[in-house]
């Protein structure tokens, strides 16, 4: 039997490494919190001061990007995107990526303090400028960083669905994408166009695209919508383990009917190289932008807006889609307004070139 003492001392060392421990776990899951779904709670990111822009922050920032779908391109390169702005030479803005679920939701958690920058597809954006769509009788404080990469709609079937187009999608079991996402937004759209009630008429699935193609595998999903970038990694599993299981839909017969909604919407080609499909599929696209508070300090801005550009190599080794980020469409964020801070980083990427 060992001394009193000697208990003692060893619950005593047992309460310092439980307290330790607790601790930890406890700092662990805050952080986690932060990276998932709170990221701006760790945002030091200021509001715009007005006067010159500099292209300086004076003090170390840390802010929160809000992107989507973990299988999707806006979460493969918002995380590049996060390493490079962080990992930049003298970088003083450490920042971080969560999974989210995209469009409609980044907007409302960047416009309540969230996070600091989001991704966005052009017609939910312009929506929220707008006071439109998902934001009706509310314009929602928001600019635009910079356009990005275009956003292509994929529309995949199961072969034996019985679906040739988005009218035969009546009675059979569909995925809309996300809740609060680009890709429903548009989904619902196309089903509209094409005659049915998307609450009604169809066996709606609000699911993200990980569950989407498990579900496609599975059985359980007939049809499904996608607007994303190329490739997309998730599509990318999709058609290499399902093949000869499934088709991609032709959706262009329905553009007219959007293009009354927005004109953002334009005619595109998904390459038969991009998933090693068959022959080109056409449908329709949609660019993507980056989106701030018109608020946000225009010098983290204008440090952000440049790392996109000076890093683009970088991003593109995390996804073929960062390729299309280019100067020359960088402006073309209409109806959403630049942010101040990213004209002056424009200014000056294009008088460098």
């Amino acid at each position: 039997m060992r001394p009193v003492g000697s208990r003692t001392k060893d619950a005593g060392s047992r309460t310092k490494r439980a307290t330790r421990i607790l601790a930890a776990v406890t700092a662990a899951g805050l952080g986690l919190s932060g990276a998932a779904g709170c990221g701006g709670r760790q945002d030091t990111a200021s509001t715009d001061a007005g006067g010159e822009v500099t292209c300086e922050v004076g003090a170390e920032t840390r802010i929160g990007i809000a992107t989507g779908n973990a299988t999707g391109v806006y979460f493969a390169l918002g995380n590049a995107y996060a390493e490079q702005v962080s990992n930049a030479p003298g970088s003083k803005v450490k920042a971080t990526a969560a999974e989210t679920g995209a469009s409609v939701q980044n907007i409302q958690q960047l416009v309540a303090g969230t996070y600091a920058v989001a991704f966005s597809l052009a017609d939910t954006a312009a929506d929220a400028v707008q006071g439109t769509g998902s934001f009706e009788g509310q314009r929602q404080p928001v600019q635009a960083l910079s356009r990005i990469h275009t956003n292509y709609t994929q529309v995949i079937v199961r072969n034996g669905a019985g679906i040739s187009s988005v009218a035969d999608m009546r009675g059979k079991r569909v995925s809309t994408g996300s809740p609060k996402s680009g890709t429903e937004v548009i989904a619902n759209r196309l089903l509209q166009a094409a005659g049915l009630d998307p609450a009604k008429d169809v066996q709606a699935q609000r699911l993200d695209l990980a569950k989407t193609v498990d579900g496609v595998k599975d059985g359980s999903i007939d049809a499904f919508f996608w607007s994303g970038g190329l490739p997309t990694p998730g599509i990318t599993d999709l058609l290499t383990t399902t093949r000869d299981r499934v088709s991609f839909l032709d959706v262009t017969p329905l553009l007219a009917e959007l293009k009354r909604i927005n004109q953002v919407y334009e005619e595109g080609v998904i390459p038969a190289a991009t998933y090693g499909t068959p022959a080109d599929v056409r449908t329709i696209v949609v660019p993507n932008v980056l989106l701030v508070k018109e608020d946000l300090d225009a010098n983290l801005v204008c440090v952000l807006t440049r790392a996109l550009f000076d890093r683009k190599a970088q991003l593109e080794q995390a996804n073929a889609a960062a390729g299309e980020i280019s100067l020359d469409t960088a402006r073309k964020t209409a109806p959403v307004p630049l942010h101040r801070g990213a004209v002056r980083a424009l200014d000056d990427l294009g008088a460098a070139r």
